[in-house]
Formats: C-alpha cells, structure tokens, sequence
C-alpha cells in the first residue's frame, strides 16, 4: 500500500517507519527542511528507543522517503495520515491551526482524475474535527476528487512507541464510509488486536476518553496518597493490594508528583473544554486537573518545610527532567515545572537526565541551573537530592556513594523510586510520596527524623 504521512514529530515519524516496516511505501513529508534534512541523515529529532534503527533499515531498503513537497508526498498515496501537532490553546482546548492549513493543502495537492483515497487523521482532536477536515479538503481539492475521511487515533507511549503500535491493545477506525474503513482494515489486518470500528465522532471521543480515564486513575492515587501519608499507610502496598483485581489493574496507579506530558494535560483540558461547550460541567476532570497541580505544591512545600521559604544557599541535586521515562520529551513536564518552583525560591540546582539534558536547557536556561554529566555529578556539595522523573537508573543509586557527595542528607523522592528502609539506614532522611517515613511530619508539626541546616548540621525541630 501507499502510504503518506504528514508530520514527522513523535506519532508521524514513529508511525511512518513502523508502516514501511510492514511491507508499505511510505512517505514522510513535514514543512520543517532542517528536520528532514536531519533524518535522511539518520539522525533523528526525537529520542525513542529502536527508531534510528527502523528508519535507517527502511530507507536502506527504498520502503521510506522524506519529502518537504506535500504534493509530491500525496501524489501516488492511497492513504494519507495527518500526525500533526493539537498543542493546547489559551482558552483550554486543541489548536487545530496545523490540521487545517494541512487538510487546506491535500485538497490543493489533489487532481479530479487521481484515484480515490482515504485521509485519515491521527492527531488527537476534539469531536466534530474531521467532519471539517472533509469540507476544507471538499473546498480546496478540485471538483470530482475522490476521497473519504477517516478518524484512528494513535494509543501510544513515549519511550515504549514502536512496541505499542507493533503490539497494540486495539485499532480504532472510525469513517461514516464503508470504503474507508475497509481501506483501514486492510492495512491493520496482520496484527492480532481488535479492530474497533465506529463513527467518525465516537473514534475522536475514544482517544480523549482513554487519556482522561489514565489521568484520572494516577490523580486518584496522588489523591490517595495525600491521605496514606497523613493516616501512617504505605501507598504503594495500598496500590499493589488494589492493582491485583482484575477490574482495576496495577497500571497507572503510582503515586509522586503528578502527570505532564504532551498528552494527558491537553487532552483532559480538550475533553473539559468541550464539555462545557456542550454545556455540561465535567467535575470529575475539574478535580483530576486540581489534584495534578496539587501534587507538585505539595512536594515542593515538603523542601521548604526542611530549608524553609528563603533557599537562597541551598544547593538541590533534581535527577530527571524529562516529562517520564525513556524520552527527551519535557513538554509540560512536571519535574520542570518543580525545578522552576525551587529555583524561584532562590535555590540552585544541579540537574541531570539521561536523554532530555539538551531538551531541558532550552526551556529552563542555565541560571542557576548547572547540567551534570551523570547523577553522581550532580550530587556533589548538594544539600538533597530531588528525584523527579522515575528513570530506572535512579532506583539503583549507589546511597553510599551519594552520601560521600552530597553535604545534606535529605532525598526527596517525588517517584517513589528507592526503598525508604534502606535510604533510612545509610542515615538519610527519606521523604516519599504517600508513605510514612522518618522524613514525614505528622498532623502537629512534629517529625520523625533530624532535619538538617543550609550547612548540613544535624538540628532537631
């Protein structure tokens, strides 16, 4: 099959290579001329773990070109896939302007005697999207184009994406075409999953629908959290004991610092923009959006309650910066958000991430800020560590070690990464989120463990 794929971010590139993988031609296309350039390089602008490879391999092999032509990228397609970006706007919903300046050029890219194809949008966008996709490319493409639209949102994981489009749970294809759909079914029909078919308007509501649902299951463990904290109770034996049966499942319910991401912030203030515009107040994501931002709050006022409001002269070690694991991504990234919260209260920090370093530096700058080479690195002569990300590095922290570093004794685990028993007997004083250690203040003030100074003296409260 031909195929073109418009935009070449996480979901367009990802997707265009795993297609070629599939035995498909496949062209990229993206207006971008450095990130195209950059790729035909085998040099990929994003981190994702086996991309360089697939790309490289299909491009080897002649099943995948790039292109900043979107005519000649449409020209022999059968299908065509819009993976552009739906960034949030100011008003809380998705800015389609990309969707519709790329709709607007397919219709101009069409010939009337070209063969019929199937646009089909990937991008996450709310409700009633592609029915005006169809009536721009209508009015843009010459009279007696032939063409359907269709809806199949993407279900992916950053970090884990071309496993989850290899292997996905299920395909949703949703058309008001017949013709359409059974073009989708023919392209998805090796893989093993279920094929949801459906309408146009209930396939953009399932992408929503799920982000949400996900966002909600971690704020409601955040939520529980707050309360196991304050009640002596072990949040991640609470999670685990509940993840066991079968109707809840054991993913997502990891209690830290909230959710960021390019996704499950948009895509639950898209899903409550379009509530209210179809005048229905959505109290549930109202208080997911709430206790999200109450989660980052809440870990930095645990820092300020040791060192206090004024942190100028205390020096924090943040390890992690990406929004999650296994990205370079830190769009809305909470551990970035936090970074800036400390630092606002005079703080400086000695930052590391594996991957999203370069990323980080763009949006954080370097005042105060200075990158460290590893996690050790950015230990040295800190007053605590902050650990904001959950990258699988962290959890086996070398504690002797970092105790050697460091002038303070205090972690902060904002994930949940390390087993507080053994942070607590190499003489740390462990703060988790949701678990009782000798880190916690309890109801009245009082602490179980030994706060330190800006020096790193020990000083009871």
């Amino acid at each position: 099959m031909n195929i073109c794929v418009i935009g070449t971010g996480y979901v367009g590139l990802v997707g265009a290579a795993v297609f070629a993988g599939w035995g498909n031609k496949v062209v990229g296309v993206d207006i971008d001329v450095n990130k195209i350039a950059m790729i035909k390089k085998g040099r990929m602008p994003i981190f994702e773990p086996g991309l360089p490879q697939l790309v490289k391999k299909n491009i080897n092999e002649k099943k995948l070109t790039f292109t900043t032509n979107l005519k000649e990228g449409i020209k022999d397609a059968e299908v065509v896939f819009i993976c552009v970006g739906t960034p949030q706007d100011k008003f809380g919903g998705a800015d389609l302007s990309a969707v519709w300046a790329v709709a607007q050029a397919i219709g101009k890219g069409m010939k009337e005697k070209d063969p019929y194809r199937v646009i089909v949008t990937k991008s996450t966008v709310p409700v009633g999207t592609n029915e005006e996709v169809a009536a721009i490319i209508k009015a843009a493409a010459p009279k007696g184009a032939r063409f359907d639209v269709a809806s199949n949102p993407e279900f992916l994981r950053e970090g884990y994406s071309i496993e989850d489009m290899q292997n996905t749970d299920r395909t949703v294809i949703g058309s008001n075409s017949s013709a359409a759909l059974k073009k989708l079914k023919e392209l998805y029909s090796h893989l093993k999953s279920p094929i949801v078919e459906c309408d146009l308007r209930s396939a953009e509501m399932v992408k929503y629908a799920s982000n949400a649902f996900l966002a909600t299951k971690i704020s409601f463990i955040n939520e529980l959290a707050q309360l196991c904290e304050r009640a002596k109770a072990d949040v991640s034996v609470v999670a685990a004991g509940m993840g066991f049966d079968k109707r809840i499942g054991r993913a997502f319910l990891n209690a830290g610092i909230g959710f960021g991401g390019s996704c499950f912030p948009k895509d639950v203030s898209a899903l409550f923009k379009t509530s209210t515009d179809q005048d229905y107040d959505f109290k549930l994501l109202r208080g997911v959006m709430e206790v999200n931002d109450m989660q980052k709050d809440y870990f930095v006022s645990k820092v300020l309650r040791v060192f206090g409001d004024n942190l100028h002269g205390v020096t924090l070690a943040c390890l992690g910066l990406a929004f999650k694991e296994n990205t370079d991504d830190v769009r809305e990234s909470v551990a970035i958000r936090v970074a800036r919260v400390l630092r606002g209260h005079g703080a400086a920090l000695r930052v590391y991430d594996p991957e999203a370093a370069a990323t980080a530096k763009a949006v954080l700058g370097d005042n105060q800020v200075y990158y460290a080479k590893d996690e050790y690195d950015a230990l040295k002569g800190a007053n605590a560590i902050c650990i904001l990300t959950e990258w699988n590095r962290f959890r086996n922290i070398d504690l002797g070690k970092a105790k050697n570093l460091l002038t303070g004794n205090h972690i902060f685990d904002g994930r949940n990464l390390l087993v507080g028993k053994d942070a607590e007997a190499r003489g740390f004083v462990y703060h988790a989120v949701g678990k009782w250690t000798n880190g916690s203040e309890d109801l009245n003030g009082t602490t179980r463990g030994v706060l330190l100074n800006r020096k790193g003296n020990g000083s009871k409260r």
